[in-house]
């Protein structure tokens, strides 16, 4: 087929994202989550090195902001002239985050980085470092932040190259959770005839097919709590035959966590209080030295769940895991707890309060009736967040839940109507 070559595979950057959101936080973890992005990038750098990779590809969303922040762009600047200076090259398409329509810095880029514009799909020749021919990358930008055409249909390979790769930032399938940009379907991309399709704009790491791939690598920094885990790049080598082998390389500088926390078989407050010390305990030692923003998620049945319905207990065992913790310094292997979502169930048993009179019996055979009827459900739910529904997102977010999810509300609605009307007898 041809030389064999390695590039990586690169996205969502989000240079200098603010990190907005999060309160009580104190100023060594604020500090390092401000630098985290710029540290993950740096480690791509280190990673070009000791791969020898012969070019990288990066899908999009390079900045957070598309009026870019001037540190954002400098640092960017040195990063990309570093790698330059190892005799790789670069491609660059930027999307709905850093669209060619934001506040720019005049810039020099070294002559090795080409960052594809917004008119035209554009095709450019990667080399090995040995200057044999390894492929052609073919890539646009977004001119704006709202691109809703489909800018995979643009794509057409122009022969000469012994591999072809299409580099978009695109939402195949219309996932819900992100916005619906660059729309496109997954059969287009395999049918178009390129080997690789480098996918940015989907936060996480994901392979949608293989011969020919396409593949979201995730972004290189974890930005809130929805993003949880390693993130980073991949590492794809293609062989002289055409066969593709991908490595992921975790770059993160601070991992988001959720870790569980069952309630099951807890009679006392000093058991709830051991059982989350050694989660918190296990989990840093699975970070192996990296700092961790931590979601504690307290699940099951059990005789606490009722006291911990009250969001000012909630919030004090927060307090608590936090000073017990202590105040993070800026270079340890720190762990913030950032929140504790409580999704416990008491131990009343809806079957029993079905066959109740009055009307806690009733409350929750109309709502088990509910529950099995999906348009009647659907219904309720809509009319229930109306107002939520205003916002596009969360709209979409809804519209993409599934009977059974929505059932699960409806029976922990129920569950949390009865343990209140339960406390306001005993009152």
């Amino acid at each position: 087929m041809g030389a064999p070559f390695t590039f990586i595979h690169a996205a969502d950057l989000h240079l200098d994202s603010p990190f907005k959101g999060l309160t009580k936080v104190p100023d060594a973890v604020r500090e390092r989550l401000r630098e985290s992005t710029f540290t993950a990038l740096w480690r791509l750098l280190d990673i070009a090195k000791q791969e020898k990779v012969d070019f990288v590809v990066l899908a999009g969303d390079l900045f957070d902001a598309a009026d870019r922040s001037l540190r954002a762009q400098l640092r960017l600047q040195r990063v990309l002239a570093e790698i330059a200076a190892l005799g790789i090259q670069v491609f660059v398409v930027h999307g709905n985050h850093d669209p060619e329509s934001g506040r720019q810095a005049k810039l020099d880029l070294p002559q090795s980085v080409h960052v594809f514009g917004s008119s035209e799909v554009d095709c450019q020749p990667a080399y090995t470092r040995s200057g044999k021919l390894a492929a052609n990358v073919y890539g646009i930008s977004y001119a704006t932040s709202a691109v809703t055409d489909n800018l995979a249909l643009r794509f057409r390979i122009r022969e000469g190259a012994p591999f072809h790769l299409a580099l978009l930032h695109a939402n195949v399938d219309g996932d819900p959770s992100y916005d619906n940009y660059a729309p496109c379907k997954l059969d287009e991309l395999v049918s178009a005839g390129f080997h690789y399709w480098a996918l940015g704009h989907v936060h996480d790491r994901r392979t949608l097919h293989e011969y020919p791939h396409v593949v979201y690598p995730g972004n290189l920094q974890g930005r809130s709590i929805r993003e949880t885990g390693g993130k980073g790049v991949y590492v794809v080598s293609v062989s002289d035959s055409g066969s593709i082998e991908m490595q992921f390389r975790d770059l993160a500088d601070v991992l988001w966590q959720e870790i569980v926390v069952s309630i099951e078989g807890m009679k006392r407050e000093q058991e709830l209080k051991n059982r989350l010390l050694t989660a918190l305990e296990e989990l840093r030692q699975e970070t192996q030295g990296r700092p961790s923003i931590v979601r504690i998620r307290l699940e099951g049945r059990g005789v606490l769940h009722d006291q911990l319905l009250d969001p000012s207990i909630a919030e004090e065992w927060l307090e608590e895991l936090r000073d017990w913790l202590g105040v993070p310094e800026e270079t340890e292997a720190w762990l913030w707890p950032e929140s504790l979502a409580v999704r416990t169930r008491g131990l009343l048993e809806l079957d029993t309060l079905a066959e109740e009179d009055g009307f806690v019996g009733e409350l929750v055979r109309k709502g088990r009736a509910v529950a099995q009827r999906p348009e009647e459900l659907r219904a309720w739910v809509e009319d229930a967040m109306d107002s939520l529904r205003k916002q596009p997102r969360i709209r979409e977010w809804l519209e993409a839940r599934s009977h059974e999810e929505r059932g699960q509300w409806i029976e922990r609605a129920m569950e949390i109507s009865v343990s209140l009307l339960r406390d306001e007898d005993a009152g």
